[in-house]
């Protein structure tokens, strides 16, 4: 029996046993996964997808992450005072031997789908990370009974984290600095601006 599957934007005949490399999956060597578009299935009879046969799959286990052959990009001008330029790439590839075709019941098995690496949606845990870093210096400023520094236009959490360690923690300390004392503030540039709108911000 064998197998037309999908995967990369490309098609791959295959059949049980069989060892190929394929544009590189999301999975760890030694994991088991699951191609789920199949576009036809071979054996004692042939079933062609329209486009995929529903309920087929089929299983492979991952070898390991290789790359291809280097391939290089020679660019050359052909003109007066030209320049030429030369790229070598290797496609990262994932090498899987295929251990099982399935006729149906594919989507009830629970493996692990194989879809290429950068199709991997970032979990809501990883979209989240910025917003809370960026956060963080503002809860411990709260915490802190310390004004958000963030709120002058130009001053960051990583410029207000600086900011916090040269003791620099309320919008009065900021709005007294003098020149002089801004000179003297090291780690960060305070900004003129920054003094004017803080004695603003100090007065509520």
């Amino acid at each position: 029996m064998f197998a037309v599957i999908k995967t990369g934007g490309k098609q791959y005949k295959v059949q049980s046993g069989d060892v190929l490399r394929v544009e590189k999956l999301a999975a760890d060597a030694g994991e088991k996964v699951q191609f789920n578009d199949i576009l036809m299935l071979g054996g004692d009879s042939t079933v062609v997808g329209a486009p995929l046969v529903a309920g087929a799959g089929v299983q492979a286990e991952v070898i390991e992450q290789v790359k291809g052959d280097k391939v290089i990009h020679f660019v050359k001008r052909r003109r007066k005072h030209s320049s030429q330029r030369t790229k070598g790439h290797r496609q990262k590839l994932t090498l899987v031997k295929i251990t099982e075709i399935l006729s149906s019941g594919a989507d009830k098995t629970g493996v692990k789908a194989a879809v290429g690496a950068a199709s991997v949606p970032a979990s809501a845990e990883a979209k989240a990370a910025p917003a809370k870093k960026a956060a963080a210096p503002k809860a411990e400023a709260a915490a802190a009974g310390n004004d958000d520094l963030t709120k002058i236009t130009g001053v960051g959490p990583a410029a207000a984290t600086k900011l916090n360690a040269a003791g620099l923690t309320t919008y009065a300390q900021i709005a007294a600095l003098s020149e002089d004392d801004i000179a003297g503030i090291d780690g960060v540039k305070v900004k003129p601006e920054w003094v004017e709108q803080a004695k603003e911000l100090a007065k509520g």
